[in-house]
């Protein structure tokens, strides 16, 4: 006998994806008495909120504004930022008493498990009668409309659904060893939407053969810079690593760079580089550049820097005495070392980045509402928008932000 077809369980919210803007917006709808299902292809949900932060979730930024944010459309982001602040989400944080504390530049971090942010998600939602369902692959979805309402039925590997709300809150392709895919792409592009061309974002990035050679000792090395790219700057450390440079700066800068583009890294940011070495002339005349250099830098990488390029031949591999160098010569030289460059071959790629920059086109979606203009019913949050945030939580209050507005319309 032919089997016969699941029964259609019918939802007035449907959200791909349990991650933080699709458990947010779960949530929030559920406490306005919305049915709602959340579903997710992954064997567990979460997982990026469980990684991120080295275990412990940077949750949320302090001073999160819109300038933290990349997008086509920069004004895009500021109406949810200003509906749902850092404080708001702080604020949920204490209700569950998850202890926490504050990292450099406004970012807050739990003093223990990510987990812990997973943990009073799923139980906001349990409070909000959602259904989560993990293990679920959407096999296809199908817009009907039946003159009263939208109606939009999903086939999926646990059943046939139906909602006249459906959530997008897929995220970008970073972390694909995580789950990550394109889908909410595909979703977009199924109902007319335009995606912003995608790249990998907050993500390392690598180095020619030549250079790697010459700085193979410094990996695991890090120091405090200010990195600039494309007229952005971050004052924060860099890494040496086996395949090139990563660390907070770096991370920031990647969004800012482009194939071919140059990154300038300024190696002594806490003193001006000239004054620096006019006065080191006069206290310590007879010491040698890179002895003077080591006492801002470590010796290991004062060294390194000294024989590399165009410092090489202009303090002769740091060997030559700080009293020898002549005006025009120590201009040149603290130059150097305020706008030291650095030529990057590419970048890690999504299995590395921190989030994936581009996205659904922000014009055709509500920055109130987060729906669709162009299908009603749709509505698509977090990182799968054309959205990016700086390192350091940005990304999360976006999450936040954009799923609890949504939650509010669907």
């Amino acid at each position: 006998m032919p089997q016969s077809k699941p029964l259609l369980s019918e939802y007035d919210v449907i959200v791909i994806g349990a991650g933080a803007s699709g458990l947010m917006c779960a949530l929030t709808a559920g406490e306005r008495g919305r049915r709602v299902l959340v579903l997710d292809h992954a064997n567990k949900i979460g997982k990026k909120i469980i990684l991120s932060g080295g275990g412990r979730c940077n949750f949320t930024n302090l001073y999160t504004e819109p300038g933290n944010y990349l997008s086509v459309n920069g004004h895009f982001c500021k109406s949810a930022l200003s509906r749902y602040t850092q404080w708001d989400f702080q604020a949920l944080v204490d209700k569950y008493q998850v202890a926490w504390h504050e990292k450099t530049l406004g970012q807050l971090f739990c003093d223990d498990r990510s987990q812990q942010i997973v943990d009073l998600l799923v139980n906001e939602c349990r409070d909000a009668d959602v259904t989560i369902r993990a293990r679920t692959k959407i096999e296809s979805i199908e817009h009907q409309d039946n003159g009263e309402a939208p109606v939009y039925r999903l086939e999926t590997s646990s059943g046939h659904f139906s909602t006249q709300s459906l959530v997008v809150a897929t995220g970008g392709l970073s972390f694909p060893t995580m789950g990550a895919t394109g889908f909410g792409y595909q979703v977009a592009e199924q109902f007319g939407h335009n995606i912003i061309s995608t790249r990998p974002a907050l993500v390392p990035l690598t180095m020619s053969k030549q250079w790697l050679e010459q700085f193979a000792d410094l990996s695991g090395v890090s120091a405090e810079v200010i990195a600039t790219c494309n007229g952005q700057s971050f004052k924060e450390n860099v890494l040496f690593t086996h395949r090139g440079m990563s660390g907070p700066a770096i991370l920031q800068v990647s969004s800012y760079w482009k194939e071919n583009d140059s990154v300038f890294i300024n190696w002594l940011p806490a003193v001006n580089a000239y004054d620096f070495l006019k006065e080191a002339q006069q206290r310590r005349a007879k010491a040698e550049t890179q002895t003077i250099l080591a006492e801002h830098l470590t010796k290991r990488l004062a060294n390194a820097l000294c024989e590399h390029g165009k410092l090489r031949l202009l303090t002769g591999s740091g060997r030559k005495t700080i009293s020898h160098y002549s005006h025009s010569e120590l201009e040149q030289l603290a130059n150097e070392f305020e706008n030291w460059e650095l030529k990057p071959t590419g970048t890690e790629g999504y299995k590395k980045a921190e989030v994936t920059l581009g996205g659904v086109c922000t014009s055709k979606v509500s920055s109130k509402t987060f729906e669709s203009r162009l299908q009603p019913g749709l509505f698509f949050i977090g990182e799968v928008l054309d959205v990016t945030g700086h390192l350091g939580g940005f990304n999360f209050q976006w999450a936040w932000a954009s799923g609890h507005c949504a939650g509010q319309f669907v």
